[in-house]
């Protein structure tokens, strides 16, 4: 099987640029996940992020952790768990309105420390939506329009962690599915793996790299580039040694966006529009209750739903 795909971004600022965006384009076609490094986020400015998120796991969330085991018996469980992920999280909402300054036991270095790093993971994703725009031959700025809706975009990260399991083959830490959005940035542990991709009938591990930013596409790009990309099953394995840090940047739409495959990537002599039109809150609200099933099913829903007229976002 083919390497995980790693792109160096500095050689798209130079002659290995075309090489490079093809890279990105192999990846989108046939992985649905890619991993950057030398992204433009600094080594020490990640460094710090990644100190003050497992200090603060050690100081506001790992007793918690272990009292939830302790009362739902999961240390001593003898068949598989399939409605609970071992994984501690809390969400920070960047946009359209932040909440960090409500999220409680957070002290104010990490509160500033958080809120700058999610203005530059932020700038990293716009930055490869105008990249992928250029792949798939839309104008410049296509993909940030459709995600904008009126409001602008959706923007938030998930702060998880995941403790040592003593029944891994048991308990996964977070279950297998894919992402119902956008576009997702991950910086993740370089020391404790976890995270695989489903690639080809097989369950693929996401290589941990120092300072490395991994992405996945979302629903939604699979939609807007009528299949051309897809979305991929993913999940995260438990391990009996080390707490695995991870933090998802999650750019998504607008809720009111109206998502429908962009119509220069549609093949106009056979019509074939392979997917619906809706808007992205609908799609969230069916998508809650179907995490962790094919995806398959909730384009399916939306086709016997969707119409060829516009659909109305009052």
């Amino acid at each position: 099987m083919a390497a995980f795909p790693v792109i160096n971004m500095e050689k798209l600022n130079g002659e290995e640029r075309a090489a490079t965006m093809e890279m990105i384009k192999d990846a989108c076609e046939n992985w649905g996940f890619l991993e950057l490094v030398n992204h433009g986020i600094s080594p020490e400015f990640m460094d710090t992020v990644e100190r003050l998120t497992k200090e603060h796991y050690k100081k506001s969330m790992e007793q918690r952790f272990k009292e939830m085991v302790a009362k739902k018996g999961l240390e001593s469980v003898q068949s598989e768990i399939k409605d609970l992920d071992w994984e501690s999280t809390f969400f920070l909402r960047h946009r359209p309105v932040s909440n960090i300054s409500e999220i409680p036991d957070l002290d104010e270095e990490y509160r500033k420390v958080m809120k700058e790093f999610a203005a530059q993971i932020e700038k990293l994703a716009e930055e490869l939506l105008d990249l992928l725009c250029e792949n798939l031959g839309l104008e410049n700025g296509y993909l940030k329009n459709v995600f904008y809706g009126s409001k602008g975009p959706s923007f938030g990260t998930k702060v998880s962690n995941y403790p040592p399991c003593p029944k891994p083959d048991l308990i996964k830490g977070l279950r297998a599915h894919t992402d119902a959005g956008g576009i997702i940035l991950l910086f993740q542990d370089d020391k404790v793996s976890g995270l695989q991709l489903l690639k080809d009938g097989e369950w693929i591990n996401v290589p941990p790299m120092r300072h490395s930013i991994v992405v996945n596409l979302g629903d939604q790009l699979e939609v807007i580039t009528n299949g051309k990309y897809k979305s991929v099953m993913h999940r995260v394995i438990t391990q009996t040694d080390g707490t695995r840090m991870s933090l998802a940047s999650f750019y998504n739409l607008g809720c009111d966006a109206v998502i429908y495959p962009a119509p220069p990537l549609v093949d106009k002599e056979d019509n074939k529009d392979l997917y619906p039109k809706f808007v992205f809150e609908d799609y969230m609200k069916l998508y809650v209750g179907l995490k962790f099933q094919a995806k398959e099913p909730r384009f399916e829903a939306f086709k016997k739903t969707s119409t060829s007229g516009p659909i109305a976002t009052t």
